[in-house]
């Protein structure tokens, strides 16, 4: 988010935004389907249905990326189209969808480790 919101206020340009960005996709995507096939592994079905979609939503975006792209931020398009703009609603939208899951797997843990 402050990646872009640094493009967007033009204080770095495309092309070293991009790279800082495109260095991170692949680690969330794996991250991201680890996390959800280990959830389907332990049988924590909500988590796993929940983590569905985004896991799916980072794979299609990696697989879809045009040939002679970058990656997924691509300096050449990021202000075409409005790319820039749905970037940063998408990572917000992520934001908000890790700080959910971080609460539930942390009020999961403190519900497990409670002594009954």
């Amino acid at each position: 988010i402050i990646t872009l919101s640094d493009l967007e206020c033009d204080y770095i340009n495309a092309r070293s935004c991009c790279s800082k960005l495109n260095k991170w996709v692949v680690p969330e995507v794996i991250g991201h389907a680890v996390v959800t096939v280990l959830m389907l592994i332990s049988l924590h079905w909500f988590i796993f249905l929940l983590n569905l979609p985004v896991a799916t939503w980072n794979i299609y975006r990696y697989i879809m990326v045009p040939s002679g792209n970058m990656g997924v931020f691509d300096p050449t398009e990021i202000h075409n189209r409005g790319q820039l703009k749905s970037h940063m609603k998408e990572a917000m939208i992520k934001l908000g969808f890790h700080l959910l899951c971080f609460f539930m797997y942390l009020y999961r843990l403190v519900s497990k480790a409670a002594p009954k």
